[in-house]
Order: C-alpha cells, then sequence, then structure tokens
C-alpha cells in the first residue's frame, strides 16, 4: 500500500469513526482503487458503506441513475457526470459521505479537450450540493489513478472533518 493513502484512509476511517459518519465510493477511472485502500484497514466496515465501479456509460446510468442526457452532452469525465454519480451513490446507499471519479488514466481514450491526466472529481456531503474539482496528473496509468486516489481520499477527509 502507498504510505500516502494509507495515512489519509487511516486518518479518514478515525473521523469517520469519531463524527458516526459513513463512506460510499463511485469509482471509474480508479477501478475500486479508493475502496480497496480504505478496506484494506481494519475496521473500515464501521465507516465503509459500499463502494460502486461503474466503468461503462451503462453502468453509471444504471446503478447511479446517471442521465443518459448528461453522458451524451458531457461525457463521462465531466463535472456533469462526477455531480450525478455521487448524488446517485448518496441515494442507493445509506452513507453521509460520498466520493466519484472519473477520468483519463491512459494511455489511449485522450482526446484534444481531454488528455491522458484529466480527472474530473466530486464529493458530497448527504442533505448538500456536491463540490467539484478538475485535475491534470502526470505521468502513466498508474501514476494517474494513484494521484487520483489521493485526491479522493483528501478531501473526503478535509469534508468530514
Amino acid at each position: 500500500m502507498n504510505e500516502k493513502h494509507d495515512e489519509l484512509a487511516r486518518a479518514l476511517l478515525d473521523t469517520c469513526r469519531e463524527r458516526k459518519l459513513m463512506v460510499t465510493t463511485a469509482e471509474s477511472c480508479t477501478g475500486g482503487w479508493v475502496a480497496k485502500v480504505l478496506t484494506d484497514l481494519p475496521g473500515s466496515s464501521a465507516v465503509f458503506e459500499r463502494g460502486f465501479v461503474t466503468y461503462s456509460n451503462e453502468a453509471k446510468m444504471e446503478l447511479l441513475d446517471v442521465p443518459a442526457e448528461t453522458l451524451e452532452q458531457w461525457g463521462a469525465v465531466s463535472k456533469q457526470t462526477v455531480i450525478a454519480m455521487t448524488a446517485g451513490a448518496l441515494r442507493h446507499s445509506r452513507a453521509d459521505l460520498a466520493v466519484a471519479i472519473s477520468g483519463i488514466a491512459g494511455p489511449g481514450g485522450a482526446t484534444p479537450d481531454k488528455p491522458v491526466g484529466t480527472v474530473w472529481f466530486a464529493w458530497q456531503h448527504r442533505g448538500t450540493t456536491a463540490t467539484t474539482r478538475l485535475a491534470h496528473f502526470d505521468g502513466g496509468r498508474d501514476s494517474v489513478r494513484s494521484q487520483a486516489v489521493t485526491t479522493a481520499l483528501s478531501r473526503l477527509l478535509n469534508l468530514a472533518s
């Protein structure tokens, strides 16, 4: 396990346990990596409610209720899609906090408007509006995905605090 991931996951689990908060994840390009980092730690079941790995557009629509129109108009890697993903994850879970991640980890899949390393995030506390961030990470596939996990956990920890 990456030391930074482990440190962030431990802090998030401790904070959520203290505040009696549950977490859900809606992941695309990270393929469940955030959920794995959290569930690698003993006692995570007190905090981690469930994770959705929605790699395809169909999965985003079926499991998270992302509207087809959103995907058609904005694409899977967009602010609008990750906002819909967090809302869907909260709607289909008992969690208090959600994170959504959708990006282009590479080496393929890039477009001129969305190069490799483009990742959209959304974080949402139940009952509030989602916050979003667009990141452009450098490096290969594993590096982009690892940086996305770090970003997701960091902001989840801020949201929980």
